[in-house]
């Protein structure tokens, strides 16, 4: 399979990372997020197991190949190669504002907080995170408030439902955001040459 992996300065076990084209070899029991080699067939996935910013595009095979996790999020092997490497430090950074941007229209964020997030200037970054913290401490006591006394109203039916329509909402949301990551990672590459 092709697919991804975060690292950082070296691999987990401490290993140096391999150089582009070079096989690692796992000998030994191959085992989700215990031994073996692993990747995500999404960047987003890929993105849960991070331990950096140096993103990998690979080839995993295995015998066996085994999938983990429900769905699917990541497989793990014992043959992996890189075809790839980027640093994406810039890039999730980006990733990240852009994902607070399209929920920003949810609560009363703080100009400096919008202007954080649209711009990426470091400068300001400090003070809009005071500012999103304060605005978040408000807005969670308010929430928890409401919360409590529509609780208390509630019936489990509206319950179920609601869970059911947040799910579906998050479901779509997880999709949107795992192809905005992958065509600006696409992008990156296709902007390296």
């Amino acid at each position: 399979m092709i697919g991804y992996h975060f690292t950082n300065g070296t691999l987990r076990d401490g290993s140096p990372i391999p150089p582009v084209g070079q096989w690692l070899r796992f000998d030994g029991p191959v085992v989700p997020c215990k031994s073996g080699l692993h990747a995500s067939a999404s960047v987003l996935d890929a993105l849960h197991y991070t331990p950096g910013n140096t993103l990998h595009i690979v080839e995993l095979l295995g015998d066996p190949l085994v999938a983990h996790g429900d769905p699917t999020d990541k497989f793990v092997g014992n043959r992996r190669r890189i075809f790839r490497t980027h640093d994406c430090e810039r890039l999730l950074h980006q990733f990240a504002r852009q994902c607070a941007l399209d929920v920003i229209d949810l609560w009363d964020a703080p100009q400096i907080v919008r202007d954080y997030l649209q711009s990426g200037d470091e400068s300001i970054r400090a003070t809009a995170q005071a500012a999103a913290w304060a605005a978040r401490d408000a807005a969670w006591a308010a929430w928890a408030a409401a919360r409590a006394a529509a609780r208390a109203a509630a019936w489990a039916a509206r319950d179920a439902a609601r869970a059911a329509a947040w799910d579906a909402a998050w479901d779509a949301a997880w999709a949107a955001q795992r192809d905005r990551l992958a065509e600006m990672v696409r992008l990156e590459f296709l902007s390296e040459g």
